[in-house]
């Protein structure tokens, strides 16, 4: 499965199952002066002329942005609880707050580091001036964030997205045009300043910029070797989630751009030996990020996409600023059906050369995993490619049982075995 720059170059690298990728460091800074800036409202917010927004990862920031308010990402922040092993005594608070152990760990670990911010890395999330939630990644969302409104006694927005069984129609892009004109009022009394068109329209042409470059990056994916596997994906795809609009965003994926670039130019596979192309479907196993992939690397299986981190590459729909983003944003994979989520799965096998794909059924995660056996067995008929099912949490840990996982991983992977 190796192209011809892929075999000529395979010899001048040092043989290792992962190549770690140099833009981490810069990485590391970009997200560095964003929690840094971040943190500064805990202790300046009441000077400052920027409100801090604690909002969803499908809430419309361009308009945010447009009226100067720093959003602040609880997703985010529970993802890097669970990286650094916080999650359990996070979530346990929560749940001994009554809060009950089926509920997202996102929401859990979030609810807990409010109760209790010494237990929360970083120090906790600095106290918020407004919440804008978006329920066109999960509905969860909506009594989550009404109850972040209650503790901290904070306006709280809300965009309703309707349900896409099909395409887009004019009535419901209408219904959350309308939504979205409401929500600039409320955020011009909450600022005390009137909405810019020519700052939305700026913000609009930065957030198109930075997907560009996000999914350029991605797609570079195609070529064999992949330059990238998925914990790159997952671990790089941070910019685009709480630095959409940003030049800093735009700075730092022009630098991954051009190394995935050279990646591809000199033949350097993520994997090395790259045997199998596989397809991720779902949020990452953050507490298992690197030793769950590394199961499938050390047999050369690389993860050359996924849908997850693919949902940030979705150019913007056209219109006016207003009108793009009632369409991008009702747009969400996630808010669109079975049949439309088989289609995309189908088109990224074929588009990125894989032999197979994986699902994570995530406990946490219902929207995304619920109706996952009825796509993968659409996704099977159609390519003719196996699928595996793994069962774990995108974040907590005890939903993660390590010997049946690591069986099923390695069964799957003997599927391969006849053209490895």
């Amino acid at each position: 499965m190796k192209n011809a720059v892929g075999n000529k170059h395979q010899g001048q690298v040092k043989s290792r199952s992962y190549r770690p990728i140099a833009s981490s460091k810069a990485l590391q800074k970009t997200m560095g002066r964003y929690y840094a800036l971040t943190n500064y409202h805990r202790y300046w917010g009441k000077f400052l002329r920027r409100p801090l927004a604690w909002v969803t990862s499908g809430a419309p920031v361009e308009l945010l942005r447009a009226f100067n308010i720093h959003s602040a990402y609880p997703e985010q922040y529970a993802a890097i609880y669970s990286a650094r092993n916080a999650t359990v005594d996070l979530c346990e608070v929560a749940e001994a707050a009554g809060y009950s152990q089926d509920l997202c760990s996102y929401a859990r670990s979030n609810i807990g580091g409010v109760l209790r911010p010494d237990l929360a890395p970083l120090g906790g999330m600095p106290k918020p001036d407004l919440l804008v939630a978006c329920n066109n990644i999960c509905g969860t969302v909506l009594k989550w964030y009404e109850v972040l409104a209650r503790h901290f006694n904070v306006p709280l927005l809300v965009l309703d997205t309707p349900f896409l069984t099909d395409e887009l129609t004019p009535q419901a892009k209408d219904y959350v045009l309308e939504q979205l004109h409401t929500m600039a009022a409320e955020l011009e009394k909450i600022t005390g300043r009137p909405l810019s068109q020519k700052s939305l329209a700026k913000q609009m042409d930065l957030s198109r910029e930075i997907t560009s470059l996000w999914k350029e990056t991605r797609q570079y994916c195609k070529a064999s070797p992949s330059p990238l596997n998925a914990p790159d994906l997952f671990i790089h795809m941070a910019p685009i989630v709480v630095l959409r609009g940003s030049k800093q965003g735009i700075d730092y994926y022009r630098k991954l751009r051009d190394e995935v670039k050279e990646r591809v130019n000199l033949g350097q596979g993520a994997v090395e030996n790259e045997q199998i192309r596989l397809v991720w479907d779902n949020i990452a196993i953050w507490p298992q990020l690197f030793s769950f992939y590394k199961m499938f690397a050390e047999k050369g299986a690389c993860f050359v996409t996924d849908t997850y981190s693919g949902g940030w590459a979705v150019e913007q729909a056209p219109g006016n600023p207003m009108e793009s983003l009632a369409a991008t944003y009702t747009e969400v994979f996630l808010n669109r059906s079975p049949n439309y989520r088989a289609h995309q799965l189908i088109n990224l096998i074929k588009e990125y050369n894989a032999n197979g794909f994986v699902m994570h059924s995530n406990r946490s995660c219902k929207p995304y995993s619920l109706v996952q056996d009825v796509i993968r067995r659409e996704v099977m008929r159609v390519t003719g490619v196996p699928g595996l099912m793994i069962e774990a949490d995108m974040a907590d840990p005890r939903a993660y049982a390590e010997e049946p996982v690591r069986n099923r991983v390695q069964a799957f992977l003997e599927t391969f075995d006849d053209f490895t």
